[in-house]
């Protein structure tokens, strides 16, 4: 996959994100005592934006490509462990996997912290 194709992908699963937060709002508020679909439709529609922002930033030159990059993918993995597992643990009773939602939490925590080395490593200038 070419370099903008990555930067495409992480923004369509951004979308995706969102979608899929919007959704399980509408569901949660639907079933009664679906507090973990609230949890995870938070959780996708905060970070939806900030991956769009992160990969904006990438391809305008902002901060290095490879972070943004790294950051928003660290986010995208961490949602699907996170907020998949909460959706699973409400429709199926039964967890993704052991762990999947802590496991999903501290990737999520990880792509905070490169988000933070994106904003403060300045990118590399061409002359």
């Amino acid at each position: 996959m070419s370099v903008a194709g990555v930067d495409r992908a992480l923004a369509a699963l951004a979308c995706l994100a969102g979608l899929l937060g919007v959704a399980l709002s509408a569901a949660a508020a639907h079933i009664p005592g679906a507090d973990s679909l609230k949890t995870a439709a938070q959780f996708l529609l905060f970070h939806a934006p900030a991956i769009l922002a992160l990969i904006g930033f990438g391809t305008a030159g902002l901060a290095r490509t490879g972070l943004a990059r790294t950051a928003s993918g660290l986010l995208v993995l961490g949602l699907i462990l996170f907020c998949g597992d909460l959706s699973v643990r409400t429709w199926l009773q039964r967890p993704l996997f052991p762990m999947a939602a802590p496991t999903g939490g501290v990737v999520l925590l990880g792509g905070w912290l490169v988000g933070i080395l994106c904003a403060l490593v300045p990118a590399r200038r061409t002359v």
